[in-house]
């Protein structure tokens, strides 16, 4: 669940895109395979194989899109999935009854346009529409990823613990947005 680094610099412009998001479709996975591990290390990544054992397991599976270009996509689970994520894991124990963001991937052409925006939007939706009162995500603070933190600051989370994952080689901040915050 992490937006994909470098982060972009203070001073580049933004622009929005008209942005639509729909559900992921097959034909969208070796693209979205190749944007996931593109983004390395901000998000594990899965290979063609990997993103599409992992999708169908998903409660949200999500790409953002302005016309016939995808711009991001967003994998999420709720409570109960069969995941083996040591972040999902620590989450179903201490923040049950959250829709889990497992990763956000944002095209880096398209960083501060809008895209992860409107991927939370939808996840959002998804949340509520599945009961869910809160958003869980984290991101990666060893290797550092200030973008995808203060991305997500200004969306509203709030840090709610810290876990060395990986056999200690990945520190994470985890994460939570209460859906009655919204995005800001």
């Amino acid at each position: 669940m992490r937006p994909v680094s470098p982060a972009v610099p203070a001073d580049a412009p933004t622009r929005a895109v008209d942005v639509a998001v729909r559900d992921v479709r097959a034909d969208d996975l070796p693209l979205l395979a190749a944007l996931n591990d593109a983004a390395a290390p901000a998000v594990n990544a899965l290979g063609l194989d990997g993103l599409t054992a992992h999708v169908p397991a998903c409660d949200a599976a999500l790409v953002a899109h302005a016309g016939d270009e995808v711009l991001g996509f967003l994998l999420a689970l709720a409570p109960g999935a069969h995941y083996t994520s040591e972040n999902y894991r620590w989450f179903s124990q201490h923040r049950p009854g959250s829709l889990y963001v497992d990763r956000i991937v944002v095209a880096p052409h398209a960083h501060g346009s809008g895209v992860g925006r409107a991927l939370y939007a939808a996840a959002d939706a998804r949340a509520r529409a599945l009961g869910l009162a809160r958003v869980t995500c984290e991101v990666n603070l060893d290797p550092p990823n200030p973008g995808s933190s203060a991305f997500h600051a200004r969306l509203g989370f709030a840090r709610v613990g810290e876990l060395d994952t990986k056999d200690g080689t990945v520190r994470v901040e985890l994460l939570e947005r209460s859906l009655d915050a919204g995005a800001r």
